[in-house]
């Protein structure tokens, strides 16, 4: 089965896997992905990930989903931008998630990044998630 929207497949695989308090999820890898999983990392939502390589171009991710006191550290996770209905922002309006507590991952001309970095870097671009 062919699937249009890859990223918000792992967002939603890993918003099933926290409702069902599991430690891990594994989803099908790739770049776009990848970069994603990088920033949460970085900004300490996930506790990380493993990429398996099965051969024939297929790899896998493996993401370790990071909990405190028992919830989740991901309160919410939605998609922004989707396949039917893309979403850009230049860096002037670019939204803020929860009065700065939780970030925006987005796809600019230099790499994805989260908010806080694209305002740094003083660049914009699509807007994939919020996360918070």
């Amino acid at each position: 089965m062919s699937m249009n929207d890859p990223l918000g497949d792992m967002l939603t695989r890993i918003r099933n896997a926290q409702m069902r308090k599991k430690s891990k999820v594994s989803t099908p890898g790739s770049r776009l992905r990848g970069h994603v999983l990088d920033v949460l990392k970085d900004e300490g939502y996930i506790r990380g990930y493993a990429e398996t390589d099965f051969g024939n171009g297929r790899t896998e991710f493996e993401i370790e989903l990071k909990y405190f006191d028992g919830e989740p550290v991901i309160r919410q996770i939605e998609r922004v931008s989707k396949p039917g209905r893309r979403v850009y922002s230049a860096v002037e309006a670019m939204p803020r998630v929860a009065n700065g507590l939780g970030i925006i991952i987005i796809s600019t001309p230099k790499g994805v990044m989260a908010d806080h970095v694209a305002r740094e870097q003083n660049v914009g671009g699509e807007v994939l998630c919020k996360v918070f």
